[in-house]
C-alpha cells in the first residue's frame, strides 16, 4: 500500500481519506480507526461505513487503555460532563491549558501508532486531519503547525526517510475543509463528529458548533440530523 489514513469517522479525516483514494486508488489506501476509550462508538461506527463507501481496508487499534487515567470528559468514567459551549468560551475558563475534551497527546500517541503500522504495510504517507481552528488558543495543542513540525520530523527520521506525514489542512479552516470535502464529493451525511453519543448530534458541544459554522460559512447545510435544529 501507499497511503494510510489515521481516520477517525468524522469529517476532517473523511476529507483526507477522500484525498487519499484521488491520490493513489482505493486499493493503494489503508483507513486505521483507533479506539481510545471514548464514551460512545458512534465514530468507529462511521469509520467502517464510510471506509466501505470508499472501498479502502480499514484496520482498527485499541490504544484506550493508555488513558485510563485521565479525566478528559470524552472517555468512559469522566466524571465532568462534555461542554456544550464554544471553545472560546471554554477557553476563556482554562488559563490557557487545553479544554477538558483534549485527549492526552493523543494526536503523538496515533501518529506514533500509525508510523508502525504504516512501515509494517509498506506505505509512504500518513494522512492525518488536523486543521488551525482546533488549534487556536491552545484548545488541543497537538493540532498546532509546531507540533506538525515536531512529529514529522520525528517520524520521517525514525521511519528512516521512509514516511512523510501529510497534513493538508494543518494551516487551513474547518469551512476549507468543508469546501475540499464538498469538491470531493464526500459523503458527509455518513460522518459523525458529534463528542456526544447520542442518536443524532447534540448540536451543541464545541465540535459540532465549529462543524455547524464551517458548513454555513460555505453556504451549506450540514446533511446529518441534530438534536437542537
Amino acid at each position: 500500500m501507499k497511503a494510510l489514513v489515521l481516520f477517525s469517522g468524522g469529517l476532517d479525516s473523511s476529507v483526507c481519506l477522500a484525498l487519499a483514494v484521488k491520490e493513489y486508488g482505493a486499493g493503494e489506501v489503508l483507513a486505521l480507526s483507533v479506539s481510545y476509550g471514548q464514551k460512545h462508538k458512534k465514530e468507529m461506527e462511521a469509520s467502517e461505513r464510510i471506509a466501505a463507501y470508499y472501498g479502502v481496508q480499514r484496520q482498527t487499534l485499541d490504544l484506550g487503555a493508555i488513558f485510563a487515567g485521565s479525566d478528559c470528559t470524552l472517555l468512559e468514567g469522566a466524571a465532568q460532563e462534555i461542554p456544550h459551549e464554544a471553545y472560546a468560551d471554554q477557553l476563556a475558563k482554562t488559563a490557557g491549558a487545553p479544554v477538558n475534551t483534549y485527549v492526552p497527546f493523543r494526536n503523538g500517541l496515533f501518529l506514533s501508532s500509525a508510523a508502525a503500522v504504516a512501515l509494517s504495510h509498506g506505505c509512504e504517507v500518513i494522512y492525518y486531519g488536523a486543521h488551525a481552528d482546533d488549534a487556536a488558543g491552545n484548545a488541543y495543542p497537538d493540532t498546532s503547525e509546531a507540533f506538525n513540525r515536531a512529529i514529522s520530523d520525528a517520524i520521517r527520521i525514525g521511519s528512516g526517510e521512509a514516511l512523510q506525514v501529510v497534513a493538508p489542512f494543518i494551516d487551513k479552516t474547518k469551512a476549507d475543509v468543508v469546501a475540499t470535502g464538498a469538491k470531493l464529493g464526500v459523503p458527509f451525511e455518513l460522518t459523525w463528529s458529534c463528542y456526544e453519543g447520542h442518536e443524532k448530534a447534540c448540536g451543541v458541544c464545541g465540535t459540532c458548533r465549529d462543524r455547524l459554522r464551517a458548513f454555513a460559512e460555505n453556504g451549506m447545510t450540514d446533511p446529518i440530523e441534530y438534536e437542537t435544529l
